[in-house]
C-alpha cells in the first residue's frame, strides 16, 4: 500500500492527537507528565516536534486511553496471498462445481 504520509508527518499528526486528547482530558502538561511518569520536557519536545521514545509515547497513550487502540492495530491479520504470484495463480485456478467421484 502506497502512503503520501511521511514519517515526519506522521509523528507530528501522533503528537497533534495526543495533544488533543490532552487537552479533552482537561489536563496540563505537567498533570500529564506526572501521571505518565513521562518527564515534563519530553513531553513538551513531543507536543511541538513530535519526537519520543516509543516506551514513552505509550506511557502517553496508557493515561490518554489509546493504549488499547495502538495494539489492535498492530495485530497481524489473516493473510490469504504471500506474494504477487499467489494472487495471479488463484485468479486464473478454475472453481470446481462438482464433488469428487468415489
Amino acid at each position: 500500500m502506497l502512503s503520501l504520509i511521511t514519517p515526519t508527518g506522521a509523528q507530528k499528526m501522533l503528537a497533534a492527537h495526543a495533544r488533543s486528547r490532552r487537552l479533552q482530558m482537561d489536563l496540563t502538561q505537567e498533570g500529564l507528565a506526572q501521571r505518565s511518569g513521562v518527564p515534563l520536557p519530553t513531553l513538551r519536545k513531543f507536543e511541538q516536534k513530535g519526537s519520543i521514545s516509543l516506551e514513552s509515547y505509550l506511557k502517553l497513550q496508557m493515561v490518554l486511553g489509546g493504549l488499547e487502540d495502538i495494539l489492535a492495530a498492530m495485530r497481524i491479520k489473516d493473510v490469504k496471498f504471500s506474494s504477487i504470484d499467489d494472487v495471479l495463480k488463484a485468479d486464473s485456478m478454475p472453481v470446481r462445481q462438482r464433488g469428487r467421484r468415489k
